[in-house]
């Protein structure tokens, strides 16, 4: 019997050596040796950005269903317009920046290279396909094997898939420059616990070309599973570039009592500088933060001046400001909690890790909620700290109330939609191939959340 047992386990570890998956990093070096790492890279200052309103909006993980619920969201959006500069204007050519994590990053990062032609042909293109055509999802001891060992599919399949059926070879290079949407996408770096977002921060102190970088290869990591997908590498060139660290970097890293977000990522950065961290392992980005709020955090936390990470003119002439989290994220499953056993297997696995990310969400969304509203005294502070002609001077006319600014930060998700609507929707599996109806009844799930929102329908009336 233990001779048995001792061959089934070596067997075991056999498969799991045979069937080891590995990603090869396909990021390339800086061309430019002298490239700075700059400011965290969220919402960088541009002199086009002068409107008096600033809108973000993030897309949760969750697979084909948060990317049906989101582009619901932006489908109602599309319906909406504003006045800016005295002109009636459609809201959404007016969204400022979107971050989206894992199956949220698929529209987050085609909205923002296609912007409001993305609304035309994402749900042909995307939604009622079969995202998993190209995976390997079959159950099997070969691919238990290749989980344990580290991932059942490398990252080429799905990036592959996307690139063909998505994105079309675009890279970074189409998402840089003076353009809005800016656009966040989000993965976890496994190694220091940290997000990982795909910009120039990141990628200079790497010493990596961010321009050439696929788009389609970042999404695929946002969306890798653990277990299901090995993780996605880049490669750390340190010595290839010498951007100077800059004091905001140095400032958090040494201090233990910074805010530990920004001390973890200060860290992050440190370690890529240093060579410590030659490889950086990457997984799905709902891990650590499945709303990719992070980004702005980081951004706040990290500014030295009260209106950071905005400039002068932005922050005097700013008056309304919406950020909206769309989250599709799943109800509980299983009826374990019905009965004295259980869980246990896959019951008890997916009751684990769904705890960790219920308690991750709600600190994640009340944390950013707390970042906005002290950023909002911060820039009333400010403003009302100058010469009223300095302020309208900014203002470039206008207005001298140092006090007109509103914040509208809200979450939209099923329990928007009642009960019984909001169990069904909940109850969809996340996976990256759902049927249409199921697809199209999520759509509409996301444009009636957001048409009945308080928040959303606060900044409309106010605006």
């Amino acid at each position: 019997m233990f001779l048995g047992r001792t061959a089934a386990a070596a067997s075991l570890l056999l498969l799991a050596s045979c069937g080891h998956v590995v990603n090869l990093p396909i990021n390339q070096p800086v061309a430019d040796a002298n490239a700075g790492l700059g400011l965290a890279d969220v919402l960088r200052p541009s002199p086009s950005w002068e409107d008096d309103i600033l809108v973000g909006l993030a897309f949760s993980g969750g697979g084909m269903r948060a990317a049906a619920f989101s582009f619901g969201v932006l489908k109602e959006m599309e319906k909406a317009n504003v006045s800016v500069r005295g002109e009636r204007v459609p809201l959404i050519d007016h969204i400022d920046f979107v971050t989206g994590v894992s199956g949220g990053a698929v529209p987050a990062a085609y909205f923002g290279l296609k912007r409001r032609a993305a609304l035309e042909d994402f749900r042909e293109r995307f939604l009622i396909r079969d995202a998993e055509e190209s995976l390997n999802t079959a159950v099997s001891i070969g691919n238990i094997s290749r989980a344990i060992s580290g991932g059942v599919n490398d990252d080429t399949r799905f990036r592959t898939w996307l690139d063909a059926n998505l994105f079309e070879g675009a890279t970074f290079s189409a998402l840089l420059g003076e353009r809005r949407p800016r656009v966040w996408i989000n993965a976890t770096d496994i190694y220091s616990g940290t997000p990982f977002v795909f910009g120039k921060t990141a990628f200079s102190a790497i010493c990596s070309d961010l321009a050439n970088y696929p788009i389609a290869s970042a999404v695929a990591a946002s969306a890798a599973v653990p277990l299901v997908f090995a993780p996605v590498v880049l490669e750390s060139f340190p010595d290839r570039c010498n951007p100077a660290t800059p004091a905001w970097i140095k400032k958090a890293r040494d201090n233990p009592n910074a805010p530990p977000l920004l001390r973890a990522f200060a860290l992050g950065i440190s370690r890529y500088r240093d060579g410590t961290v030659k490889y950086i392992k990457l997984l799905d980005g709902g891990l650590v933060d499945n709303f990719g709020l992070s980004g702005f955090t980081i951004g706040r936390e990290s500014s030295e001046v009260p209106y950071g990470p905005l400039t002068q003119v932005q922050a005097a002439r700013l008056r309304r400001v919406m950020f909206l989290i769309a989250d599709a994220g799943q109800a509980p499953q299983g009826d374990w909690a019905r009965q004295l056993e259980g869980p246990s297997g896959a019951d008890l696995f997916n009751a684990v890790t769904g705890a960790a990310l219920y308690a991750n969400v709600r600190s994640s969304y009340t944390a950013f909620e707390g970042t906005m509203e002290s950023w909002r005294s911060a820039l009333i502070r400010w403003r009302c700290g100058l010469a009223p002609a300095h302020l309208q001077r900014l203002r470039r006319g206008g207005s001298a109330d140092c006090r007109d600014l509103k914040i509208y930060v809200g979450r939209i998700s099923f329990d928007q939609l009642g009960p019984e609507r909001a169990a069904q929707l909940g109850a969809v599996e996340t996976r990256f191939k759902l049927p249409v109806e199921t697809v199209d009844a999520l759509i509409a799930a996301g444009g009636d959340a957001l048409a009945s929102h308080p928040t959303y329908r606060a900044f409309l009336k106010g605006m």
